[in-house]
């Protein structure tokens, strides 16, 4: 077993662990969702409320060792694997992250959820910008556009200035940290502007492909 995974999978464990162990000091009904301004809007049973986000990772743990073993160009994947498992194991524990918050604020602390988020969402975009700078072309990872898709040098171009952008963005989303009032700002914009602008690109970069290929 790859390092990672057991890393991973250690992460998904302990998260049950901690909702069997704190099950019996959970309400019945858990706050589980929060608006933009830090209210609760939303509740789960106690049973979902500790054991969905572990589900939840178990399933995109299956999904991520699945992706490598069924993509076309899956050679590709294996250049790039080991950003590719370091984006797992973030993931799986952003999640825990997300759980522990989760099970705080159930059992009495206050804190404001989003603000809270705002440095684990700058950490995930900063390292998916390293992984988007090292991805070679696939099907499942990365800035997948058809123009992306369709071209080595409009993949290569757009995912070398998109982990640039994804790594900024992971800046301006930590800033969100101390900012309350918008923290959520700070997490969505950036990274919505990125997404935009990677998309405008590739295009335009395919664009100039006839006359890379008349000279």
């Amino acid at each position: 077993m790859r390092k990672s995974n057991a890393i991973a999978l250690g992460i998904i464990l302990l998260s049950f662990i901690l909702g069997v162990c704190l099950y019996p000091r959970m309400p019945e009904e858990m706050a589980s969702h929060w608006n933009a301004q830090g209210q609760v809007n939303g509740y789960l049973p106690k049973f979902w409320g500790l054991f969905l986000v572990p589900l939840i990772s178990v399933g995109l743990f299956l999904l991520f060792m699945s992706i490598p073993k069924i993509d076309p160009l899956k050679h590709n994947i294996e250049e790039f694997r080991k950003y590719y498992d370091g984006f797992v194991v973030l993931i799986i524990l952003f999640l825990f992250y997300v759980h522990v918050l989760t099970i705080l604020w159930n059992i009495g602390a206050r804190f404001s959820i989003v603000q809270m988020l705002a440095p684990a969402f700058g950490f995930l975009y900063y390292y998916c910008g390293i992984l988007i700078e090292n991805a070679k072309r696939n099907w499942f990872i990365g800035i997948r556009t058809p123009w992306t898709l369709s071209s080595e040098r409009v993949w290569e171009k757009t995912h070398k200035i998109g982990g640039k952008l994804f790594k900024a963005a992971g800046f301006i989303a930590f800033i969100g940290t101390f900012f309350q009032n918008y923290a959520l700002f700070f997490i969505l914009a950036p990274i919505i502007l990125v997404a935009i602008y990677t998309i405008v690109y590739s295009y335009a970069e395919y664009r100039k492909e006839p006359r890379t290929r008349s000279n």
